[in-house]
């Protein structure tokens, strides 16, 4: 990157006053632009050295000179690396304006990484409430990547939020499919976190200009991971000991119910309700939605509760299963997966795709898997799920008789 340069120049002039005395001038020239201004300092033409810049001699008025000449010097210099932080475009007339503190109305400009920061802080203090655990920490993994970024393509720690242009935001954009070499939807989730912070900085009128202005984030479809109704029987008949069997259990619990893993975290007694017919149902609101999902306990989910209810770990956490964290599940599920000879990385939303693929496909209306995976739209629902293989050739059984009948006539 090209360096700002900043040089200072005092000369006198050669008008000399009534009192045989000339005035000492100052040039600010910076990145080609310069500027002349009048210091109010005054000097005996015999007494100015030009080429150190400096009034000669001891006299009161020469070391009134050379103070102002050096205190000049350091405030000019000081105030060039605060417009360079603070990213102004450096020239001599906005330098000269700081200077003499004409038409400035010192503002403390916003950065970007303190923007971010104090973002991640005010998520922190309402998580629980508004924010869950997962969203802040994607927050704070945005903001280490924006600090590797700046660090590596402007080589500072930060940026003001003025520097947040389309071209920060397509070089954030490269840096993270290519340095960082992330796929599609995981760019894009960050993306739009970015886009969070620009929308916000917008609104409190911190930048002009929305740098995402004619930018679309794209996001891929993909095919979620899901397991047939036989893979998911290998898994829950399989013997397993120690913390193989607790993250089995869980895991499989989430299959017969569609529940997130933080759901399934959070369940406690009151969320298990029977009604008036004595079926019994998990009736809890969404974690990440707040939205009720309303669930029929079947046989098997109802017997894993059953093998937990004076489990210590749940009773100290107040809830009704040991689930580990998220980590550990998914590193454990790994191990699963292939004692089982299950050829699929499984992970604990596999076991919520699992729920509604295998819903859908035993004839489960799609407003009613919607209702129990606590979407808020049916939409939402189709993404997650997809039909089995088998269920479409059952359907399409028909089709075919009739077309074979067809061609015979």
């Amino acid at each position: 990157m090209k360096k700002d340069r900043l040089t200072v120049l005092f000369y006198r002039r050669s008008t000399v006053t009534k009192t045989g005395e000339c005035a000492i001038r100052m040039r600010i020239s910076v990145n080609g632009t310069r500027i002349d201004s009048n210091t109010g300092k005054y000097i005996d033409p015999a007494l100015w050295n030009q080429s150190k810049e400096r009034a000669k001699g001891t006299s009161k008025n020469a070391i009134d000179v050379n103070d102002y000449i050096d205190e000049t010097n350091i405030k000019l210099f000081k105030l060039f690396q605060e417009m360079q932080s603070e990213g102004v475009v450096a020239t001599a007339q906005e330098l000269h304006n700081r200077f003499f503190n004409i038409g400035v109305h010192k503002v403390v400009e916003r950065m970007i990484i303190t923007t971010f920061q104090e973002h991640n802080q005010e998520c922190r203090a309402l998580m629980g409430r508004d924010f869950e655990l997962g969203t802040i920490k994607k927050y704070e993994t945005i903001t280490r990547l924006l600090q590797r970024y700046i660090k590596k393509k402007y080589e500072v720690d930060d940026l003001p939020l003025t520097s947040l242009d389309r071209d920060f935001v397509h070089g954030f954009e490269m840096y993270l499919k290519i340095d960082r070499n992330q796929q599609q939807n995981t760019v894009a989730r960050y993306m739009k976190g970015l886009k969070k912070i620009t929308n916000r900085a917008l609104a409190n009128d911190w930048i002009t200009k929305d740098p995402f202005a004619g930018i679309k984030v794209r996001t891929v479809q993909t095919n979620p991971t899901f397991l047939t109704l036989d893979e998911l029987h290998i898994i829950y008949r399989r013997h397993f000991d120690g913390v193989l069997d607790v993250v089995r259990d869980m895991f499989v619990m989430a299959a017969f119910t569609g529940l997130a893993f933080i759901d399934i975290s959070n369940l406690k007694r009151e969320h298990v309700v029977e009604d008036n017919d004595g079926n019994m149902w998990i009736r809890k609101p969404r974690q990440k939605t707040d939205i009720v999902q309303n669930i029929p306990l079947l046989d098997i989910p109802k017997a894993i509760l059953k093998k937990y209810e004076d489990n210590q770990k749940a009773a100290e956490k107040g809830t009704l299963l040991p689930v580990p964290c998220n980590q550990v599940m998914n590193r454990y599920l790994k191990e699963i997966g292939n004692i089982c000879e299950i050829d699929k990385v499984l992970t604990t939303h596999v076991a919520r795709h699992t729920y509604a693929t295998v819903c859908l496909s035993q004839g489960v209306r799609i407003e009613n898997v919607s209702k129990m995976l606590g979407h808020t739209s049916i939409k939402m629902t189709q993404h997650y799920a997809r039909v089995l293989d088998s269920s479409i050739m059952e359907d399409m059984q028909n089709i075919r008789e009739v077309m074979a009948w067809k061609s015979r006539g």
